[in-house]
């Protein structure tokens, strides 16, 4: 099941930087427009999979998983 999320980007004098709105923390810097966006579907999967797996560690055992929808 593919998410979607929100880029905000800006041009800023040679870089491109953006955040994702939904995810705090998803930010990135790159030379071009294409390149900030694929730095951030990127940074957004990392962060996506380390926020799992601290809430399992966190969780150690007898949870369950539920899913939640907005």
């Amino acid at each position: 099941m593919a998410n979607t999320y929100t880029a905000v980007t800006k041009e800023d004098g040679d870089w491109w930087i953006g955040w994702i709105e939904e995810i705090p923390g998803v930010n990135c810097q790159e030379r071009t427009h294409e390149g900030l966006l694929t730095s951030l579907r990127e940074t957004l999967v990392e962060a996506l999979q380390f926020n799992r797996q601290d809430a399992l560690g966190a969780a150690v055992a007898n949870y369950t998983e539920e899913l939640v929808t907005v």
